[in-house]
């Protein structure tokens, strides 16, 4: 039976592992790249690609730094792992800490998670802590504990997370056999986007890709402190994966924009539920809000003056729609029609419409 390797045994070459490092896995990246039947050729892309990270194990791309930032805490002889998370990154955590015997601890910024994910974390047994502030406090909190309660910190200011979730870009590289012209994907602590330019850049330099692409990222508008330059204190947003004031990685965020000559910007949260249902109605691809930033910021491209005719396109979308069952319930409900359990009484209901 052929079993699919996991991103640290396939890209092994290019990650800084050891002979020491447990070749840990479960089942995370080479997930799909969809062919866009309706959004691409409304814009008139050459072609517009999905990159469904929602296939990951636990639902989000967060599985792709995670799984190396464990194996390497397995490594040092660590027992402990602690994060501070808006969801994902607690709910990745929490399966690889459980799959491996280790205690995972999560800070999370008080009401301000998706039920979907703290459902995750609780299920694999983390201890969760929900901290009386927003997760840049949680973020400020877990950095100061970590050394004392003897743990590994896993969110994004981990090199190890920002060197795993650079693989996707290998398997675009791979897929379409070079880099796309654009990637467009959703910036909130800005570890993705770094991890993307630098997957590209080593997957030119080793050969795998002839060009680079321009990333195009996009904050919400209600937490877009990159784009205004300064840290926002009390971020608001429907996406919740990006709800972030003050981005760990923003540094080399900036550096990957300026450096593939894109851009970050900012989209509504409107124009992220807009996107959100586009793809579930277009592409028949239900994705978590903060996903849609990647589609609503590719959208308003037009508007920031980028042609995207004739390109080739790929928009990240980071996590599962399932993430986030209250956005879906609130925002794309469908009223039920109730009717007799006979032929002739469903086929005059269906007539009426």
């Amino acid at each position: 039976m052929s079993v699919r390797p996991g991103v640290i045994e396939r890209y092994r070459e290019f990650l800084p592992i050891t002979e020491k490092t447990p070749l840990i896995s479960l089942g995370e990246g080479s997930t799909p790249m969809v062919l866009s039947e309706n959004i691409g050729p409304r814009l008139g892309c050459k072609a517009l690609y999905f990159k469904l990270e929602g296939c990951n194990p636990t639902g989000s791309f967060k599985d792709r730094g995670m799984v190396l930032a464990v194996a390497k805490a397995l490594e040092a002889g660590k027992r402990r792992i602690v994060c501070a998370s808006t969801g994902n990154t607690s709910a990745a955590a929490a399966a690889y800490g459980a799959r491996y015997g280790l205690e995972t601890i999560v800070l999370v910024p008080s009401g301000e998670i998706a039920l979907g994910k703290l459902a995750q974390a609780m299920a694999y047994g983390a201890r969760i802590l929900a901290v009386n502030g927003s997760f840049d406090d949680a973020m400020t909190t877990v950095i100061d504990i970590v050394d004392a309660i003897d743990a590994e910190l896993v969110n994004s200011v981990n090199k190890y997370r920002i060197e795993g979730q650079k693989t996707g870009a290998f398997e675009i590289v791979e897929d379409l056999g070079d880099a796309p012209d654009m990637m467009c994907l959703p910036v909130g602590n800005a570890g993705n986007i770094t991890a993307y330019w630098k997957g590209y850049k080593e997957a030119q330099t080793r050969g795998m890709a002839r060009s680079l692409p321009r990333l195009m990222g996009f904050q919400a508008a209600g937490a877009a402190p990159i784009v205004l330059g300064k840290r926002v204190a009390h971020p608001e947003t429907i996406a919740t994966a990006i709800r972030i004031g003050n981005p760990a990685s923003w540094k080399t965020a900036v550096e990957a924009r300026d450096e593939s000559g894109g851009l970050i910007d900012k989209v509504e949260d409107r124009e992220i539920i807009d996107a959100y249902l586009m793809l579930a109605r277009d592409e028949g691809i239900f994705c978590e809000p903060a996903s849609a930033a990647s589609v609503a910021g590719l959208l308003r491209l037009g508007e920031l003056g980028v042609d995207v005719a004739g390109k080739t396109i790929v928009c990240i979308l980071t996590g599962n729609g399932l993430k986030d069952p209250g956005t879906a319930e609130k925002r794309a409900l469908v009223e039920l029609e109730y009717v007799e359990p006979d032929l002739e009484s469903v086929v005059n209901l269906l007539k009426k419409h």
